[in-house]
Protein backbone atom coordinates (compact mmCIF):
# COMPACT_ATOMS: atom_id res chain seq x y z
CA UNK A 1 0.00 0.00 0.00
CA UNK A 2 1.45 3.29 -0.94
CA UNK A 3 1.65 6.30 1.19
CA UNK A 4 -0.65 9.38 0.20
CA UNK A 5 2.67 11.28 -0.74
CA UNK A 6 4.14 8.04 -2.77
CA UNK A 7 0.63 8.46 -4.63
CA UNK A 8 0.45 12.50 -4.71
CA UNK A 9 4.03 11.97 -6.87
CA UNK A 10 2.39 9.82 -9.73
CA UNK A 11 -0.32 12.27 -10.34
CA UNK A 12 1.59 14.62 -12.29
CA UNK A 13 3.52 12.33 -14.86
CA UNK A 14 0.53 10.08 -15.03
CA UNK A 15 -1.76 12.91 -16.51
CA UNK A 16 0.48 14.45 -18.61
CA UNK A 17 1.31 11.39 -20.00
CA UNK A 18 -0.15 10.51 -23.92
CA UNK A 19 -1.39 7.63 -23.17
CA UNK A 20 -3.56 9.21 -20.25
CA UNK A 21 -4.09 12.59 -22.56
CA UNK A 22 -5.33 10.59 -25.29
CA UNK A 23 -7.71 8.10 -23.45
CA UNK A 24 -5.59 5.16 -25.09
CA UNK A 25 -5.76 1.41 -23.79
CA UNK A 26 -9.24 2.22 -21.93
CA UNK A 27 -11.02 0.17 -24.91
CA UNK A 28 -13.35 3.02 -25.92
CA UNK A 29 -14.07 4.39 -22.21
CA UNK A 30 -14.47 7.46 -21.48
CA UNK A 31 -11.68 9.04 -19.99
CA UNK A 32 -12.99 9.25 -16.97
CA UNK A 33 -10.90 9.09 -13.50
CA UNK A 34 -11.44 9.09 -10.00
CA UNK A 35 -8.43 9.73 -7.27
CA UNK A 36 -9.73 8.76 -4.05
CA UNK A 37 -7.68 9.62 -0.53
CA UNK A 38 -8.58 9.64 3.19
CA UNK A 39 -10.97 12.35 4.53
CA UNK A 40 -8.53 13.36 6.27
CA UNK A 41 -5.93 14.35 3.75
CA UNK A 42 -8.29 17.00 2.30
CA UNK A 43 -5.83 19.94 3.16
CA UNK A 44 -2.67 17.65 1.52
CA UNK A 45 -5.06 17.44 -1.37
CA UNK A 46 -6.00 20.88 -1.86
CA UNK A 47 -2.07 22.12 -1.88
CA UNK A 48 -1.62 19.17 -4.45
CA UNK A 49 -4.25 20.55 -6.68
CA UNK A 50 -2.80 23.83 -6.29
CA UNK A 51 0.77 22.88 -6.78
CA UNK A 52 -0.57 20.64 -9.80
CA UNK A 53 -1.98 23.79 -11.82
CA UNK A 54 0.46 26.28 -11.25
CA UNK A 55 3.77 23.89 -12.00
CA UNK A 56 2.05 22.58 -14.83
CA UNK A 57 1.30 26.12 -16.34
CA UNK A 58 4.79 27.20 -15.71
CA UNK A 59 6.25 24.13 -17.31
CA UNK A 60 3.95 23.38 -20.42
CA UNK A 61 2.15 25.65 -23.11
CA UNK A 62 0.59 22.50 -24.64
CA UNK A 63 -1.59 22.04 -21.38
CA UNK A 64 -4.15 23.63 -19.63
CA UNK A 65 -5.82 22.13 -16.20
CA UNK A 66 -9.10 23.61 -15.39
CA UNK A 67 -9.72 23.13 -11.63
CA UNK A 68 -13.15 23.32 -10.89
CA UNK A 69 -14.34 23.08 -6.55
CA UNK A 70 -17.72 22.20 -6.88
CA UNK A 71 -18.08 24.08 -3.63
CA UNK A 72 -17.05 27.21 -4.52
CA UNK A 73 -18.76 27.05 -7.53
CA UNK A 74 -21.82 26.75 -5.92
CA UNK A 75 -21.57 29.88 -3.37
CA UNK A 76 -20.13 31.76 -6.30
CA UNK A 77 -23.74 30.78 -8.56
CA UNK A 78 -26.18 31.36 -5.15
CA UNK A 79 -24.41 34.73 -4.81
CA UNK A 80 -24.35 35.74 -8.45
CA UNK A 81 -28.36 35.30 -8.13
CA UNK A 82 -28.36 36.89 -4.73
CA UNK A 83 -29.75 33.88 -2.34
CA UNK A 84 -26.62 32.93 -0.76
CA UNK A 85 -27.80 35.13 2.26
CA UNK A 86 -31.32 33.53 1.99
CA UNK A 87 -29.74 29.85 1.79
CA UNK A 88 -27.55 30.66 4.95
CA UNK A 89 -30.49 32.50 7.11
CA UNK A 90 -32.58 29.02 5.78
CA UNK A 91 -29.93 26.92 7.05
CA UNK A 92 -29.60 29.10 10.47
CA UNK A 93 -33.57 28.82 10.85
CA UNK A 94 -34.16 25.19 9.66
CA UNK A 95 -31.20 23.32 10.22
CA UNK A 96 -28.56 22.21 7.76
CA UNK A 97 -30.90 19.53 5.58
CA UNK A 98 -33.83 22.37 5.01
CA UNK A 99 -30.95 23.94 2.46
CA UNK A 100 -30.19 20.83 0.39
CA UNK A 101 -33.49 20.36 -1.75
CA UNK A 102 -33.54 24.52 -2.59
CA UNK A 103 -30.00 24.67 -3.82
CA UNK A 104 -30.58 21.65 -6.08
CA UNK A 105 -33.71 23.34 -7.72
CA UNK A 106 -31.30 26.17 -8.09
CA UNK A 107 -28.40 24.24 -9.53
CA UNK A 108 -30.94 22.49 -11.78
CA UNK A 109 -29.18 19.44 -10.71
CA UNK A 110 -29.92 16.44 -12.82
CA UNK A 111 -31.98 18.69 -15.62
CA UNK A 112 -30.22 19.17 -19.23
CA UNK A 113 -29.12 22.65 -17.93
CA UNK A 114 -27.40 21.37 -14.65
CA UNK A 115 -25.46 25.04 -13.86
CA UNK A 116 -22.58 22.77 -12.43
CA UNK A 117 -22.24 20.67 -15.15
CA UNK A 118 -22.60 23.14 -18.03
CA UNK A 119 -19.52 25.56 -16.48
CA UNK A 120 -17.52 22.44 -15.92
CA UNK A 121 -17.81 21.50 -19.97
CA UNK A 122 -17.81 25.21 -21.38
CA UNK A 123 -15.13 26.08 -23.07
CA UNK A 124 -13.10 22.52 -22.95
CA UNK A 125 -10.61 21.75 -25.09
CA UNK A 126 -9.53 18.04 -25.49
CA UNK A 127 -6.56 19.03 -27.06
CA UNK A 128 -5.20 20.51 -24.35
CA UNK A 129 -7.09 20.45 -21.50
CA UNK A 130 -7.44 18.31 -18.50
CA UNK A 131 -10.02 19.23 -15.76
CA UNK A 132 -10.39 18.47 -12.22
CA UNK A 133 -12.70 18.58 -9.90
CA UNK A 134 -12.34 18.41 -6.15
CA UNK A 135 -14.49 20.12 -3.46
CA UNK A 136 -16.56 17.17 -3.44
CA UNK A 137 -16.62 16.37 0.25
CA UNK A 138 -17.40 20.35 1.29
CA UNK A 139 -20.52 20.50 -1.43
CA UNK A 140 -22.25 16.87 -0.03
CA UNK A 141 -25.01 16.48 0.17
CA UNK A 142 -26.06 19.26 -1.88
CA UNK A 143 -23.81 17.78 -4.93
CA UNK A 144 -23.51 13.97 -5.64
CA UNK A 145 -20.39 12.98 -7.14
CA UNK A 146 -21.82 9.94 -9.12
CA UNK A 147 -24.54 12.43 -10.65
CA UNK A 148 -22.21 15.07 -11.43
CA UNK A 149 -19.80 12.85 -13.64
CA UNK A 150 -23.23 11.22 -14.88
CA UNK A 151 -24.08 14.24 -16.52
CA UNK A 152 -20.72 14.96 -17.90
CA UNK A 153 -20.58 11.89 -20.00
CA UNK A 154 -22.27 13.54 -23.11
CA UNK A 155 -20.69 17.18 -22.20
CA UNK A 156 -16.42 16.54 -22.00
CA UNK A 157 -16.35 13.04 -23.49
CA UNK A 158 -13.12 13.54 -25.04
CA UNK A 159 -11.31 15.48 -22.05
CA UNK A 160 -9.85 13.56 -19.61
CA UNK A 161 -11.40 14.16 -16.47
CA UNK A 162 -10.44 13.46 -13.11
CA UNK A 163 -12.45 13.66 -9.75
CA UNK A 164 -10.36 14.20 -6.45
CA UNK A 165 -12.77 11.85 -4.24
CA UNK A 166 -12.48 12.16 -0.34
CA UNK A 167 -13.20 8.59 0.35
CA UNK A 168 -13.09 5.20 -1.29
CA UNK A 169 -13.52 4.19 -5.10
CA UNK A 170 -13.29 0.87 -5.43
CA UNK A 171 -15.23 -1.98 -7.56
CA UNK A 172 -17.51 1.24 -8.98
CA UNK A 173 -18.99 1.59 -5.89
CA UNK A 174 -17.99 5.83 -4.50
CA UNK A 175 -18.02 5.58 -0.80
CA UNK A 176 -17.74 9.41 0.35
CA UNK A 177 -15.97 9.67 3.68
CA UNK A 178 -15.01 6.26 3.39
CA UNK A 179 -18.25 5.81 5.48
CA UNK A 180 -21.56 7.34 2.94
CA UNK A 181 -22.43 5.31 0.00
CA UNK A 182 -23.00 7.09 -3.19
CA UNK A 183 -24.82 5.18 -6.01
CA UNK A 184 -22.46 3.09 -7.67
CA UNK A 185 -20.14 4.54 -10.92
CA UNK A 186 -18.90 2.16 -13.51
CA UNK A 187 -17.25 4.45 -15.97
CA UNK A 188 -14.04 5.60 -14.00
CA UNK A 189 -10.72 4.54 -13.64
CA UNK A 190 -9.03 4.65 -10.40
CA UNK A 191 -5.83 7.60 -11.12
CA UNK A 192 -3.43 5.78 -8.60
CA UNK A 193 -3.69 2.60 -7.30
CA UNK A 194 -3.62 2.87 -2.71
Amino acid sequence: MKTLNERLDLIKPKILSDSFRKGRGLGNEINFWIFDYDAEDEMAMRSHIRFLKESIAAERDDTRLMVFDLFDMTVDYLTERGYLDRVLGMELEKKSGAIVNPIKKTLHSTLQDDVLVSRIAADNNPETDIILVCGVGKAWPAIRSHTILNNLHSRVEKTPLVMFFPGLYSDSELKLFGEITDDNYYRAFRLIER
